[in-house]
């Protein structure tokens, strides 16, 4: 089973390249199915990325201006990157990027997931690209645009620990639905946010989707997309049902698997956490391991949703 840690370079497409772009954060999107050439980083703390495009041609970006995230309140505005599709001629003049003296030492931090290449910078601090695909369709179905099969290519700038995703495995309904509850944190503090829609897609720069993915499932043998779940305060938890759901593709059986990966966008400027973790056999009332599991996942989940807006925890 393929486990998306420390690799070499991947082909991974491309966002439109006019210029200088606005501000980002989050871990950024910097291009889509696109092959990385190389990463580096000056004496300024500026980062250039060097990239294959699908037809052929080579984009040369920079980035800077950003490290690690900020604490999620409403008055804290996030750290972002400014990013320069131009190789510099925008920002710092032409030719800006074959004058860009590298400073870099090769990458000695922790494993990342979806790794794509990482450098090492002279302060301390680490720069990183990740490529996974975001916008797969949901219950297993299979996605048929270019841009919903798109690897996005993303890059993060931190010092320090790295985001981390929880997850926990167990039954609900009665033991006739499988179930996960999970938890997204940074340095010990939750990460959510606090506008988002009906449809509870995000509405500020702090809220985050968990992208959930079931392996040999009722979809069929290897990783499909699940869903992806919104993370909610006082506890970046969240938490999701495997049932029979009725979609815009008609229904869909439960895609409980054997396996079970997830994926977010990093917080601020830092690398896209991920959590990867065996499923769980059907639920047999006499199994003393299998109460157990139940009872101590109870436990967990009710300390989580204790404060928070339960009602988002009765299914997908």
């Amino acid at each position: 089973m393929r486990r998306p840690l420390v690799a070499g370079a991947v082909a991974v497409a491309l966002v439109s390249l006019f210029g200088f772009s606005k501000p980002a954060d989050a871990s950024y999107l910097l291009a889509r199915n696109v092959e990385v050439l190389s990463l580096k980083v000056n004496a300024k703390g500026i980062s250039l990325i060097t990239f294959r495009r699908p037809n052929g041609g080579v984009g040369h970006v920079l980035a800077w201006g950003a490290i690690n995230a900020r604490h999620p309140s409403r008055t804290v505005p996030q750290v972002r990157f400014k990013i320069d599709y131009s190789g510099g001629w925008k920002s710092f003049g032409a030719g800006y990027w074959k004058r860009f003296r590298d400073v870099s030492l090769p990458y000695d931090g922790p494993a990342l997931p979806w790794f794509v290449t990482a450098r090492k910078a002279p302060d301390g601090s680490y720069w990183a690209l990740q490529t996974w695909q975001r916008m797969l369709w949901n219950y297993g179905v299979p996605s048929r645009t270019a841009m919903r099969r798109a690897w996005e290519l993303r890059l993060s700038h931190w010092s320090g620990p790295l985001p981390q995703l929880e997850m926990w495995t167990d039954w609900t309904d009665a033991g006739a639905h499988h179930h996960i509850y999970g938890r997204y944190t940074y340095q010990g503090i939750p990460v959510y946010g606090f506008r988002y829609s009906s449809t509870h897609v995000p509405l500020d720069a702090y809220g985050r989707n968990v992208y959930l993915d079931t392996h040999n499932s009722a979809y069929g043998p290897g990783w499909k997309r699940e869903n992806s779940k919104l993370t909610y305060r006082p506890n970046g938890q969240f938490c999701y049902t495997f049932q029979r759901s009725r979609t815009r593709w008609g229904m869909r059986p439960a895609g409980n698997g054997d396996y079970y990966r997830a994926t977010a966008i990093g917080p601020g400027v830092t690398p896209d956490p991920y959590w990867e973790g065996p499923g769980l056999p059907g639920f047999n009332p006499a199994n003393l391991e299998h109460l157990r599991i139940e009872a101590n996942v109870n436990a967990i989940g009710a300390s989580l949703w204790s404060s928070g807006p339960a009602r988002y925890c009765a299914g997908p």
